[in-house]
């Protein structure tokens, strides 16, 4: 097995302008770091420039954004997804960065980070589970889940009761951790069987 960090990207989902994705995606980020055995790229969907109208399935080449965000994410162990919620779901340019890549994201471990009103974005992790499912991926059980963010945060850029989300996270990291190095020693033994995308 790799005694190499398992590489996690983090990945902001929302390109709103005035977004709390980057504060959440920082916090997150700086618990990941605090482990030996992860390191952490954080990839910001607002400066990936992705295309949102798809090829057909005789296109031969891919868009340039594409072709660059590529490498990042079939290099990465594991994933992990800074979402808000919109109108009950995740928003479209997280949707249509996950549609351009399909084994990128196979037989690797996904957890996830929301936020929003009251149910702190889980609707919109519960939306993004069967996509990734769909995708081969691997959902983690526990997520990080900011409800009334303006208020659990504030203007400090760490959220209050800091101590409860720290234990969450962490939880959620050592599910990434065991699913990650298990399956990247696989995934070094044997390619993944999945089939043709639908």
């Amino acid at each position: 097995m790799s005694e190499q960090p398992l590489k996690l990207a983090v990945i902001i989902g929302s390109t709103r302008s005035g977004r709390f994705g980057p504060t959440a995606a920082e916090w997150f980020g700086a618990q990941a770091r605090s482990r030996t055995e992860v390191s952490v790229d954080v990839i910001d969907l607002a400066q990936t420039w992705l295309p949102d109208v798809l090829p057909g399935d005789d296109a031969t080449e891919q868009p340039g954004p594409v072709a660059e965000l590529s490498p990042w994410l079939a290099g990465a162990d594991a994933f992990v997804l800074v979402t808000p919620e919109y109108n009950h779901s995740f928003p479209a340019p997280l949707k249509n960065a996950i549609d351009w890549f399909y084994e990128e994201w196979q037989a690797k471990p996904v957890g996830y980070v929301s936020y929003g009103g009251l149910a702190g974005g889980t609707r919109a992790v519960e939306a993004l589970r069967p996509v990734l499912n769909e995708l081969h991926a691997v959902s983690m059980r526990t997520s990080v889940s900011f409800p009334n963010y303006p208020d659990t945060f504030g203007t400090a850029g760490t959220p209050a009761n800091e101590e409860r989300y720290a234990k969450v996270a962490h939880g959620m990291l050592d599910e990434l951790v065991w699913w990650g190095e298990a399956l990247r020693a696989q995934r070094e033994r044997r390619a993944y069987p999945a089939g043709a995308a639908e």
